[in-house]
């Protein structure tokens, strides 16, 4: 079978079968298999009818960069963009967005999601994710029982209990569609210090040596000038892959070494240079602001760029990723350090995979990755129709090195998904405000957690088990006033509106509290509740004056306020505000902090985002005219630089 140019195999035919018959689709193929031709169909398949397609992504960049593809392939006027802080067309035939959106939609049975004919989840294996596994799972037992789901994954052991899972609790039928093969199989290496690019039995096989000084014992003064091993050298590896062996991806997972190796790498002066790389990316920097220029990111991929090197994390600015992304598209990059972002979704395949480490630290403390974030990675290796072999190399240092371990996560994909299900306000919220009590305990018995821990006796889950969370938001609702009698208060239907910090919004903006604040002030409590806080964040110069003062005194005084500990943050987030309110831009704030440019771009888009929030949920004109306005400020700081 064709489709397009290509010639399908099987593993989308069947799919695509499915499709024909109007089933769900599970969906899980190695990375680089041509699973998103799948989406594509249904796609081209509803063209020219009434029904509409949503594509949800969990990043981002991801949901960005689908935009510009799907817009190039059926023409913008068919395609829309909803990211919280930038909606585009969104009525469009195609709507593209992040999978929080879609599932604040459902959730609240937004108007926009009537006439859908299939909901596409792209890396649907991030139910898996502890912070917002949630997400995903929420948003396939709200959607509306005619919705049918394109689940695209990598690598999902037990990919069949989810198919069933869904087919169990929406009553239709869903086919899993499982391929284990890859385009282009992967080699999996390891590099050592001493023995360069090896296998992991040789590094085993040298670590059990003993070492001089463990053999001649009783010499203390050996023991105490006893040398600790050096860490691998990512100079040594790139040497060793020589150019046969690129393009690289070298991930790491830290945006400062990113920027370090690469500068480091060019150093080196190995690659020719090519004037023309540096020529495209100062022809791509002609309409942006001159400001950009001076940025030491920018400075440094300068620097870089005409080596075929590159680095490309979530903290640079939008311009400079795509920059980076183009050139690499166009096979002009050697050598790129990046993130583990650059491995989701994101299609541009290397020849090489390097990992700087396979330990990272994920918030709480440093841990191996699991199986299936190395898959994810290591499967961007192997160019289809390129390469007939993806290499995948990871450093080992060996003070640390745990073979077992390091064997059972680069061996195979074997990290089953479990479901993250969590209540939150805004979901109690909206399920008393639409659904009957009945309706709510059979709801809440649908969960991929009920069926995990049930099968197909999901429905008879403990009551007691069920609605123990349920009651306890339930009280607390009713304790600060947004249930009355069963049933939501005005504060309640606001706050059912929001989808985060929903009774601290709650508590500001539908109440008479807000009307007493300006714009500056409101900026400052939505900087305050965004802002993630981290020990290494430096922040010169906050500014104190009257209307700060007067903010931290109104939230003293009141109840519930007074005990939102992001509040303490306000002090340092004048940073960011007070030279925006004041008229200056971006590149005036970003003088003042150590955050990246691309952290403190989040900062502002999810205070639009939260705004676009407040606005739709909000029915004061006088308070919605402020919150404009904060729009207005943040729009004008980020003017020529904010773009999809």
């Amino acid at each position: 079978m064709k489709f397009k140019t290509f010639t399908l195999d099987t593993f989308q035919e069947d799919a695509i079968k499915a499709i024909e018959n109007n089933y769900s689709v599970v969906v899980s193929a190695p990375t680089g298999s041509g699973k998103t031709l799948i989406a594509d169909y249904i796609i081209e398949k509803h063209n020219n009818d009434n029904k509409r397609i949503i594509y949800t992504a969990p990043i981002k960049a991801l949901s960005n960069q689908k935009f510009r593809d799907f817009s190039k392939e059926y023409g913008e006027n068919k395609i829309g963009l909803m990211t919280g802080d930038i909606v585009i067309n969104p009525h469009a035939k195609v709507l593209i967005m992040t999978t929080e959106i879609y599932r604040n939609m459902v959730v609240s049975k937004d108007k926009e999601i009537e006439d859908i004919a299939y909901v596409i989840f792209d890396e649907i294996h991030y139910i898996n994710d502890i912070e917002r596994g949630y997400v995903w799972e929420e948003s396939i037992i709200y959607s509306p029982k005619s919705v049918r789901f394109l689940c695209l994954s990598a690598t999902i052991p037990n990919a069949p209990e989810f198919s069933s899972w869904i087919q169990a609790i929406k009553k239709h039928s869903v086919k899993t569609i499982i391929s284990t093969k890859r385009n282009v199989p992967l080699e999996h290496q390891f590099f050592d210090n001493e023995l360069g690019i090896t296998t992991l039995e040789k590094i085993k096989s040298a670590k059990e040596i003993p070492s001089y000084h463990q053999v001649i014992r009783g010499r203390k003064h050996r023991e105490k000038n006893r040398e600790k091993p050096s860490p691998p050298n990512h100079l040594e590896l790139i040497k060793e892959l020589g150019k046969e062996k690129l393009p690289a991806l070298f991930f790491s997972f830290s945006r400062k070494d990113c920027q370090l190796k690469a500068k480091e790498l060019a150093k080196e002066n190995i690659f020719q240079k090519n004037p023309k790389l540096l020529s495209f990316m100062n022809k791509k920097l002609d309409n942006a602001p001159n400001e950009i220029n001076k940025l030491k990111s920018t400075t440094t991929l300068k620097e870089i760029i005409s080596q075929g090197i590159a680095f490309h994390h979530a903290g640079l600015l939008p311009i400079i990723k795509e920059v980076v992304e183009e050139l690499f598209a166009q096979g002009k990059i050697n050598v790129l350090y990046t993130t583990e972002t650059f491995a989701v979704g994101i299609n541009m395949p290397a020849k090489t995979v390097c990992f700087n480490s396979l330990r990272k630290f994920d918030g709480y403390n440093f841990r191996y990755l699991n199986t299936k974030e190395y898959f994810q990675i290591a499967g961007r290796a192997g160019r289809r129709g390129i390469d007939d072999i993806g290499y995948v190399v990871s450093m080992i240092y060996r003070p640390t090195f745990n073979y077992n371990e390091i064997k059972r996560i680069t061996y195979k994909d074997v990290e089953p998904i479990k479901s993250q299900f969590r209540l939150s306000i805004n979901t109690v919220l909206n399920l008393i405000n639409l659904h009957t009590p009945k309706d709510i305990e059979y709801i809440l018995r649908l969960s991929f957690f009920s069926y995990q821990k049930f099968g197909e006796n999901y429905s008879k889950v403990p009551t007691k088990l069920l609605l123990s969370r349920y009651n306890s938001i339930v009280r607390k609702l009713d304790k600060f006033g947004y249930l009355e009698e069963g049933k939501l208060t005005d504060k309640g239907i606001f706050s059912s509106q929001v989808f985060a910090d929903e009774i601290t919004l709650g508590e500001i903006f539908a109440t008479g509290f807000a009307d007493n604040l300006d714009e500056y002030q409101i900026l400052l409590i939505l900087a305050s509740l965004v802002y993630e806080p981290r020990a290494n964040h430096q922040f010169k110069g906050n500014f104190k004056n009257e209307q700060l003062q007067n903010l931290k005194m109104m939230i003293y005084n009141d109840a519930y306020l007074s005990k939102e500990k992001k509040f303490e943050n306000l002090n340092i987030m004048t940073v960011l505000i007070h030279p925006i309110y004041h008229g200056e831009n971006f590149f005036d704030v970003i003088k003042s902090t150590n955050l990246l440019e691309g952290d403190v771009i989040r900062i502002y888009a999810q205070i639009v985002d939260r705004i676009g929030q407040i606005k739709k949920a909000g029915t004061n004109f006088k308070l919605l005219n402020k919150i404009d306005n904060c729009k207005g400020i943040i729009d004008k700081a980020l003017e020529g630089i904010y773009l999809v």
